[in-house]
């Protein structure tokens, strides 16, 4: 005998070897164990998960010589060693007629099949007919058989295999005992692929097998293809003094044109980063290396299922079929995104890949596709933009529930775009609120057409800085977490200061190297609030909680050049250089301000503003009133 692909070497013969359909099993074994055998049954499913195995080991088990409860036979499983077994596994029983409905699809061969299913059986004890891809019998058809399934011989059952039981008339569905399959799990075809790889003697790691099972997608038999395929296309290697195949990862993925995973995390990081640059040149080189467009926006697909999926239920949870690898990188990856924004950008993803089915330059719109991931990260949820605009700056709505914010910069423009008031409000708007209103003693503008007073709000603005010294908290030794207000002159001297007598870095002094460093290069409201939040020293990471603030005011602080140097310092320093700020509970800490002379009018000082230069730019806006708020005025 020739060579037999594994899909048919390991075919499961026994009902205890079917993996993933328990339920089915079970039912099937207790009917032959009380004898309620029924004269139709629909078999329904994903494909290659075992529903025509099934039939054939049912048939076996009908038409077995072995009685049971005897010693070959104590179970209702086949004996697999009888006469009526052995026919039937190897195809060639009388009594056992297994039809392509594909091909015989009419109403003469159905009649054929309805005239002889008349006579008893030859040999056995029931005449089984298996229709496989039963759902392409035609309706005419289907009626011709309709009787004759209601009120079959005694000695005829009738099994349908399909992948589509809705296309089987009702009327046929309620005569036979329907059984839905489930997909394989991951785990399942996993064991199998294992099982599989020692007696064939073929060596395998790990990562190999598992992106086989991923690549079944919950099919036994297209898992079991893609290995033969695998092994025949291995580097032999000599162990023991013999010969076998080895499966490595790299091979599988180049034999699939797959893609690693860890190439989807560098695009996503760099989408968080809202860097299009290193993203499009990423993408350069996955289509320059001959990776189809089509086949990236599959793969992405996935992979932002998965890391939405490791979002909602974490890193174990039963939703993602993968290895353990790929669920750490999924959920490092969640770790950049809200649950929004993974939906929105796996809908983005998805009508790309519906748009490259039928587009001719496939690579202009994958590219246009990957870019449209980014400007959606400059969105502005509609709470955040109805409490800025009712409730001034850092305002959230109660019933909201705080989101998790992740280290990614957003470009100022976008975040100051984002918090534009709409077009036309009500008249009571262009009203400045009285200060008992104001959300607290910071300084702000309340404009008609923009919300660009948001930034001259917040206590890192430029305004505030106008109107105070610059202070820091926690900038003792002792670390009390006390707000100490601290002059130019004596933020450049923090460092000496901070650094512990035994010479080891702290957290405060990250805390005023950073800070000074933001001070010194012009980031003075990105340094205040940084140095008025919470600060905390992991292994792997530096992380910074700032009470008061909401996920977009912050990203409009400390913004992608900020957050360079901080990176910078943090590596000068010798410490992580990953930098996460967060927005803390509570409310934002106060300003230590001190009346300073206003040099001009307030009007002069909010229109000199460069944010509020440049929304006015942006949407055209026209300030109609400045109210200043600040203390003392």
């Amino acid at each position: 005998m020739g060579y037999q692909v594994l899909a048919r070497k390991y075919r499961p013969q026994r009902f205890a070897d079917v993996a993933g359909q328990d339920h089915v099993t079970r039912t099937l074994l207790n009917a032959l164990e009380q004898n309620r055998i029924a004269h139709g049954y629909i078999f329904s499913g994903h494909r290659g998960i075992g529903k025509t195995t099934i039939a054939r080991i049912l048939a076996q088990a009908l038409n077995c010589r072995t009685a049971i409860g005897s010693a070959e036979r104590p179970t209702p499983e086949p004996c697999g060693v009888c006469e009526a077994c052995t026919e039937i596994r190897q195809g060639n029983a009388v009594d056992v007629i297994e039809i392509d409905a594909a091909t015989n699809r009419g109403i003469d061969e159905i009649r054929e099949l309805r005239d002889a299913a008349r006579y008893a059986p030859s040999r056995d004890r029931y005449k089984v007919y298996i229709l496989d891809e039963a759902h392409q019998i035609t309706e005419a058809a289907f009626n011709a058989l309709l009787k004759t399934l209601e009120e079959p011989p005694a000695h005829v059952i009738f099994m349908m295999a399909t992948t589509e039981p809705e296309n089987i008339p009702q009327t046929i569905r309620s005569r036979c005992q329907h059984f839905s399959f489930h997909a394989v799990k991951f785990d399942d075809i996993l064991a199998q692929l294992k099982m599989i790889a020692v007696e064939e003697k073929v060596a395998a790691d790990e990562e190999a097998l598992a992106l086989l099972a991923e690549a079944g997608d919950g099919s036994m038999r297209d898992a079991l293809s893609i290995m033969d395929q695998a092994i025949a296309s291995a580097p032999l290697e000599v162990a023991q003094g013999e010969s076998r195949p080895k499966l490595s990862s790299e091979q599988i993925r180049e034999l699939m044109g797959a893609v690693p995973s860890t190439v989807f995390e560098k695009l996503l990081e760099a989408v968080a980063a809202a860097e299009s640059a290193p993203l499009m040149e990423q993408l350069n080189l996955l289509l320059n290396a001959g990776h189809s467009p089509l086949s990236l926006a599959r793969q992405m697909v996935r992979y932002l299922r998965n890391t939405l999926m490791a979002k909602l239920g974490g890193e174990q949870t039963e939703l993602l079929q993968i290895s353990a690898d790929e669920r750490a990188r999924a959920a490092r990856t969640a770790l950049l995104f809200s649950e929004e924004e993974l939906t929105r950008n796996l809908q983005i993803v998805l009508r790309t890949f519906d748009d490259l089915n039928y587009r001719q330059e496939q690579r202009f719109h994958l590219e246009l596709g990957m870019l449209k991931l980014i400007h959606a990260q400059r969105l502005l949820p509609i709470e955040e933009l109805l409490s800025g605009v009712a409730g001034g700056a850092g305002a959230r709505i109660s019933s909201s529930a705080p989101r998790a914010s992740a280290s990614v910069a957003r470009p100022a423009v976008a975040s100051s775009a984002a918090t534009t008031a709409p077009a036309r409000e009500p008249s009571g708007w262009d009203r400045a609120p009285s200060p008992r209103q104001s959300a607290g003693p910071e300084s702000g503008a309340v404009m008609s057409r923009s919300a660009a007073a948001v930034e001259s709000a917040m206590p890192g603005s430029s305004a505030a800085r106008a109107l105070s010294p610059f202070p820091v908290a926690g900038a003792q030794a002792g670390g009390n977490g006390s707000s100490e207000p601290l002059t130019e002159g004596a933020l450049a001297k923090a460092p000496e200061i901070a650094k512990t007598t035994s010479g080891t870095l702290s957290v405060e002094s990250i805390r005023q190297d950073i800070v000074s460093a933001l001070a010194t290069a012009g980031h003075g409201s990105a340094a205040q609030l940084l140095g008025n939040g919470s600060w905390r020293l992991e292994s792997t990471s530096v992380q910074v909680s700032v009470p008061g603030m909401g996920k977009k005011m912050l990203s409009l602080t400390v913004n992608a050049a900020a957050e360079k140097i901080v990176r910078q310092e943090l590596q000068r320093l010798g410490a992580p250089t990953r930098f996460q700020v967060s927005a803390g509970e509570g409310s934002a800490p106060a300003v230590v301000a001190a009346p300073v002379a206003l040099v001009g009018s307030v009007q002069e000082a909010a229109l000199a503003n460069p944010l509020v230069k440049h929304a006015q730019e942006i949407f055209k806006a026209e300030v109609r009133s400045v109210v200043d708020l600040r203390k003392g005025s």
